[in-house]
């Protein structure tokens, strides 16, 4: 992130396009009634039939949430999602931070470490931008929405 006060739109739009393709994917996977993610590791027989969900449930939900959460990406970025309340919308996006940041922390820890999941080190390097992208999409709306300072 580059330490500047000046607000930018790129990285709503780029979160956004990230966010529909996770729900491009899980979407896909949600049609097959599979669990897991295209191109990433695959998940055992025994495992998915222990899931507490069925999966295509399972993964619609993670794809609605997907486009939801693209929703509000892009909503950082127009005036109508400017109408939001500020406080309302930062913790919306420290909530979303928060869960995209998980997920790609532990993409990040599989791919360069090694926790057994099977994501490999270009999943971690996509995890870190995944993150440095909704910091900076975060930062970037708590700077373009602040108070006027008289």
């Amino acid at each position: 992130m580059v330490g500047s006060d000046r607000p930018r739109r790129w990285p709503a739009y780029a979160v956004a396009a990230l966010l529909l393709g996770y729900a491009a994917g899980k979407a896909a996977f949600a049609m097959q009634s599979r669990l897991g993610f295209p191109g990433g590791p695959p998940v055992h027989a025994a495992e998915a039939q222990s899931y507490f969900m069925d999966a295509a449930i399972a993964q619609w939900f993670a794809s609605a949430t997907g486009v939801l959460a693209a929703i509000v990406a892009i909503a950082t970025v127009t005036t109508l999602g400017r109408r939001v309340p500020r406080m309302l919308m930062l913790f919306v996006l420290t909530v979303m931070l928060l869960a995209v940041g998980g997920g790609a922390g532990i993409m990040i820890l599989d791919g360069f470490v090694g926790l057994g999941v099977g994501w490999q080190w270009y999943h971690g390097v996509l995890g870190i931008l995944v993150i440095a992208l909704s910091l900076e999409m975060t930062r970037s709306y708590a700077t373009a929405t602040r108070p006027v300072s008289r």
